[in-house]
Formats: C-alpha cells, structure tokens, sequence
C-alpha cells in the first residue's frame, strides 16, 4: 500500500511538474506579437499581458533567476524592464554592458524562465532613480536642455540607444527571443509638450534595430492630446480608485 501511494504520489508530482514545464516554456523559434481587436495577439493568438516591473541594477546578479521564478510563481508571463543611461555610460562614450549590467543576459534568463519582455529604453525612464536615468554629464553642456530636440542630447541619445540595439535587437521575438514591445520615452507628458521631441525619439529606437516588435507610448490619459504619435500604441496610466473607463 505503502508503495502503491508513493507511486501515485510521484506520479501526481511528474504530472505537474510536465504541466508547468509546458506552461514554463518560451519558444526560441521566430514568433509574433502584435495588437489586434481589442487584445494583443501572441502569434495570432489572443494574448493577456500580465507583467511585474523587474529592475536588474536593484537585483544582484546571483539573484535574478531567484526573482524571475518568483515573478513566473506568481502567475506572470512576462517582465518590464528599464534600460538605466547612467548605469551604462558613466562617462560620454564608455559602455558598459558586462556583469551586473548585463541586459542581454537578464532577457535571455527571462526567456529560460518563461517569461517575455517589454523594454523601456527611455532615454528618461523615472524609475525613482537619479534623474530619471539620464547622466550627470549631460549637465556638463551649459546650454543643456533635457528631454528636448537639443543638438547634444539628441546625439548622446542617439548613442546610446544604439548601443542598446546592438545587445537587445537581436532578442526581439521575431527573430526567436522574448522581447515583445518597446517603449519610447516615459510619461511625457508630465514634463512638457514636444511632439516632434517625440517623434525623434521614436525615429532613434527604430534605428536602434526595434523595428519587428509594437512600440508604444506610456502616458496619463489627459497627456495623449498633445504629445501621442499615430503610429505608436498609447498605454494609459492611472492611479487607485480612477474611473477606468473615463481614462481610456
């Protein structure tokens, strides 16, 4: 009897273990995402997006699979991650990607867990981190004007966000990894109205390689009228005990 219950007691646990291992999996195959009819479409499949915010430079390295299970535990399918300017470019020009700062091998960590990504590259990305993510050297320019068409922004931003690419393009779902959007900038709105500042950021993350995945736009509902693209998906934010419906 003893037996016949450890049998059927491992037998429960393979059965499972197999169904969460189905559900556990990404597939490293070419896929597709997009937004269809009132739903997001996982390789032309209706698809519910339910995403936890993951900030690998707040995690230790040694500890980002421990996370990433615990996000899947909790019945997540995928992970939001900022990309933070000044984690990587501490000074004009010198990249850092390596180690701790490591965002491809954060994605990839993801994907083996189950999970897909939605990147927010910024350039500014809040985060309740020092300015936003933009670096301190920026400031070094006197005529600096942050988060605007101005010459040396555009261009530092520019090179960044080709650096960027060039470790996460290649994991975009299409091309077999588990990125499904991308963000442009952060809550525009909140800080001023430049469409064409917008426009040009959207324009970077494109030449950046994000050009196979929906990129999207983050903002309050009221903030949409001066500064959302066309072209862009609008996502809404909104606080405890809004009116839905009213917001979007």
């Amino acid at each position: 009897m003893k037996r016949w219950l450890l049998v059927l007691l491992m037998g429960g646990f393979m059965a499972t273990h197999s169904l969460y291992a189905a559900d556990n999996v990404v597939s490293t195959q070419p896929g597709s995402f997009k937004a269809g009819d009132k739903t997001f479409l996982l390789n032309d499949k209706p698809f519910l997006v339910k995403a936890a915010e993951l900030h690998y430079p707040r995690i230790p390295k040694e500890y980002w699979d421990h996370r990433l299970k615990m996000v899947k535990a909790l019945g997540m399918n995928t992970v939001c991650m900022y990309v933070f300017w000044n984690y990587h470019e501490q000074q004009p020009g010198v990249y850092d990607f390596e180690g701790q700062k490591d965002i491809a091998a954060f994605v990839r960590l993801a994907q083996e867990n189950g999970l897909y990504v939605i990147v927010r590259p910024g350039p500014y990305v809040c985060a309740e981190w020092e300015m936003g993510g933009l670096p301190w050297w920026l400031l070094k320019d006197k005529s600096m004007d942050l988060r605007s068409d101005h010459p040396y922004f555009m261009e530092r931003t520019r090179q960044f966000m080709l650096e960027v690419g060039k470790q996460l393009a290649d994991l975009q779902i299409t091309k077999g990894g588990n990125i499904l959007m991308v963000q442009v900038e952060n809550e525009y709105g909140s800080y001023g109205i430049n469409k064409p500042y917008i426009a040009k950021i959207r324009d970077i993350v494109k030449e950046a390689g994000f050009t196979e995945v929906p990129l999207f736009q983050c903002d309050w509902s009221s903030n949409f009228t001066d500064n959302a693209l066309d072209d862009l998906l609008w996502t809404v934010n909104f606080g405890t005990g809004a009116n839905i419906k009213q917001q979007f």
